[in-house]
């Protein structure tokens, strides 16, 4: 009930919102009469790059300009969502609005989700026009921290939305106290420093307050301030606030539509007045008196790092030793003890007799095969040089006769001339397996060079490559060349040069020496790259016989030739999956049963699932643009991919504006290619390595992006059908989608989805999200030939 009554105030005060902003939302009443508004909006036009589709040349501004709103013959609003840059403007976005000076009559400016990536400039508070009365750039990019000056001259400013970028540094606490005539304010989505403001809470029309995940902190003013009487919505969560909450600040809470104060550090009692706390929502602090909040170590730990006094938790009463049970009662009891203790021993007895039993046998094989001389088997179809790779097992003495004639056979001398000697100028990078050195072969070929040599903990890893070269050389792998194998001390690989490097470089590069931005890959590069990369992982996992593991899926790893086409690399860890073929039962239950992606010594491990998991990082970097992810594995890593992953939701494309690359220029579409590919990253993510999705499926998501999200946001029955009996692809990725929504644990945002999506699915037969208006499952996602059962 408290989330319900919660869930309509927020919906009143939106519409509230909405009404106050209609009068600013005006028609274009003739055409444009002022020639300083049509010199600014030109201004405009060129610093942010825009297309003359959406604002033509030799056209009125206040009749035909997208977003354009005039009264009077005057420039009195701007709308740039949803507007788009020229190619060139994409190539350097950056927050240049000069042109609002001379826009004198402007009354609001909307540009969310608009890239503007850069500081808020330092004139705009004294730059904009004195009518001026709402600004909104929320999800823009913007970076720094908010210049006092910014704010000082904008008296009539009514409503401030700076939500969901990367602000930082302290609030200017005499700049919010010069808006007397603020109603709304959004903070939210920022990485701000220090406590908010006590001069906001003076605004005497401060309607509409959030700053959460704003990474604010400090306590409540108790004196000195003067609540705003008619606040509709105070948003705190998810900051750093502590103390106690002020009996003013009680009266607030309870007389307000929506209260959020979750996820701080608040402690005393909340003790709200009678009547009060239906609109509160409070989990997650330190209080006392309420339930759903943090541990005692948790609040203890964080005011003891701060030098607070915390006012901890009152020991709950000791409880009364319950009655003695009767004599009877008694033996009753240890008969069944005993009962359940013999069981569980002859249980237990019968599992260690069968491990031992396992061990015998492959004990008595093993001296089988080393009385007769023979080696060990492989598993049917892997060399035994890969088998030996793939163990990390003793060189042999000699090549197969297949992996010998992998490639070309180079000379040493021929490989050291083209190396200049392998000198330090032609060396790339000391590599895990080898280091590599650029080359050019005396007939003209660029080549990567790796030397392998004492230096590598594992000189025999280069067979796991040639094994694989054996098999064939995909059109996705790194092009290998030849080897040279004449020296025992030394081995080397011969590879031709790819000319942009790998991913983690040229995600975001200079396209110049002289330039001074960084100029990121366009999306239509990301989706080509991700679908290359599933490519290859496809051909090791369902073409190869056994299935092959990569087990170092990374940016590093992902080679981009001059067209853009992926050629896998990284291939000295590559190894037929565990247990393929020959395991027994117990391995496999144990296996089953566990949900780690490292094998028993710490070395990843050698399961498809993994190679999965690895490359939904990857997917994730491409989406929001953070490199070094795929690469690691640290506590902070887990820690941004839980946080991130919130933000994937089916039902609401929205949310992604608050992980996506900020210099990623998109259109609609592109935007919902992004949300799928996301999507796909979520499932590729589970916590649980039997809940992802196979390689096969995941190609087919990304080759149909757009079908990804309007199928699964479409019909329902299609919902009903991914978990049946019969398997297809779509229904194997979105049904281990649900799994890895589950197990990542609900957040905030999750809860507000949760409520939205049960509003949708009471909205009739006239809402967007209507089955009739979508097609049907198998018209959409064919079903796979010869596939098979989906796992529930």
């Amino acid at each position: 009930m408290m989330r319900a009554r919660g869930l309509w105030a927020l919906l009143l005060v939106a519409l509230l919102a909405a009404a106050a902003a209609a009068p600013r939302a005006v028609l274009a009443q003739g055409n444009l009469t002022s020639r300083s508004d049509l010199r600014g909006l030109y201004a405009l036009r060129g610093s942010l790059g825009l297309r003359a589709r959406d604002w033509p040349r030799h056209a009125d501004p206040c009749t035909a300009w997208a977003g354009v709103g005039c009264r009077g013959g005057r420039v009195v609003s701007l709308a740039l969502a949803g507007l788009r840059r020229t190619r060139l403007g994409r190539l350097n976005p950056r927050f240049d609005v000069d042109g609002l000076r001379n826009l004198t009559r402007l009354e609001a400016f909307d540009a969310a989700g608009f890239g503007l990536p850069g500081p808020i400039p330092a004139w705009l508070g004294g730059g904009l026009a004195p009518t001026f009365q709402s600004l909104d750039i929320s999800a823009c990019g913007v970076t720094g921290e908010i210049p006092a000056s910014a704010l000082s001259g904008l008296g009539n400013l009514t409503a401030l939305n700076l939500a969901g970028n990367k602000l930082s540094g302290q609030l200017p606490a005499a700049a919010f106290a010069g808006l007397t005539r603020l109603r709304t304010l959004n903070l939210s989505g920022n990485v701000f420093s220090g406590a908010l403001p006590d001069a906001l809470w003076s605004l005497p029309g401060l309607s509409v307050l959030d700053v959460s995940r704003a990474n604010l902190t400090g306590a409540l003013p108790a004196t000195g301030i003067s609540l705003p009487a008619n606040a509709q919505v105070v948003d705190l969560s998810g900051n750093l606030f502590y103390g106690i909450v002020p009996e003013a600040f009680r009266r607030l809470f309870a007389q307000v539509l929506l209260a959020n104060i979750s996820g701080n550090y608040f402690d005393s009692k909340l003790s709200l007045p009678d009547g009060g706390g239906g609109n509160v929502s409070f989990e997650l602090n330190c209080f006392l008196d309420v339930p759903g909040q943090r541990t005692q170590v948790d609040c203890q730990q964080f005011y003891a790092s701060r030098g607070l006094p915390y006012d901890g938790p009152v020991n709950p009463p000791t409880p009364q030793p319950a009655p003695a049970p009767a004599r009877k009662k008694k033996h009753k009891n240890l008969k069944y003890i005993l009962i359940g203790a013999i069981g569980g021993g002859l249980l237990l007895i019968a599992a260690v007799a069968a491990v031992v039993f396992c061990i015998a046998c492959s004990g008595r094989r093993r001296n089988d095969q080393r009385e007769s001389g023979a080696p060990p088997s492989a598993p049917a179809g892997v060399s035994a040089t890969g088998a030996v790779a793939a163990t990390g097992g003793a060189q042999p003495s000699a090549l197969s006769a297949n992996t010998a004639k992998v490639g070309d056979s180079f000379a040493f001398d021929q490989l050291a001339n083209a190396t200049s000697e392998f000198g330090e100028e032609r060396l790339i990078k000391h590599g895990h397996s080898g280091d590599l050195y650029h080359g050019v072969l005396e007939d003209g070929t660029a080549v990567v060079v790796k030397r392998i040599t004492a230096r590598v903990a594992r000189k025999d890893a280069y067979l796991a490559e040639l094994d694989l070269f054996a098999k064939g050389l995909h059109e996705r792998l790194v092009p290998f060349l030849g080897h040279c194998l004449d020296k025992e001390e030394e081995k080397i690989l011969v590879y031709r040069f790819v000319r942009n490097g790998d991913l983690s470089s040229a995600l975001h590069r200079k396209t110049r020496e002289e330039d001074e931005g960084m100029q990121s890959l366009d999306w239509i590069k990301r989706l080509k790259i991700a679908t290359g990369v599933a490519e290859a992982l496809c051909y090791l996992h369902h073409e190869c016989t056994p299935p092959m593991v990569h087990r170092d899926v990374q940016a590093s790893s992902v080679l981009l030739d001059d067209k853009f086409d992926v050629r896998l690399g990284s291939l000295s860890e590559v190894c037929p999956q565990e247990g393929e073929g020959h395991q027994n039962v117990i391995t496999k239950l144990l296996r089953f049963s566990s949900t780690a992606d490292q094998g028993s010594s710490g070395s990843p491990s050698a399961t498809c699932s993994y190679d999965v998991y690895c490359f939904g990082k990857v997917l994730l970097e491409l989406v929001t643009g953070r490199l070094g992810i795929s690469a690691s594995n640290d506590a902070a890593t887990s820690e941004w991919l839980d946080t991130t992953l919130r933000y994937v939701n089916i039902y609401e494309k929205e949310l992604m504006s608050k992980i996506i690359d900020p210099t990623l220029i998109i259109d609609e579409d592109h935007l919902e290619e992004v949300w799928a590919m996301a999507i796909v990253a979520k499932s590729c993510l589970n916590p649980r390595s039997s809940k992802r999705p196979p390689m096969k499926y995941i190609l087919k998501a990304l080759e149909n992006p757009l079908k990804v999200v309007r199928e699964e946001n479409g019909s329902s029955s299609a919902r009903l059908r991914a978990t049946s009996s019969r398997g297809s692809w779509n229904a194997a990725l979105f049904g281990s989608w649900r799994h890895s929504s589950s197990d990542i644990g609900p957040s905030r945002d999750d809860n507000i989805l949760k409520r939205s999506e049960t509003i949708k699915s009471s909205g009739g037969s006239n809402g967007d999200h209507s089955s009739s208006r979508r097609m049907q499952s198998k018209e959409i996602f064919p079903e796979p030939s010869g596939s098979r059962d989906t796992e529930d």
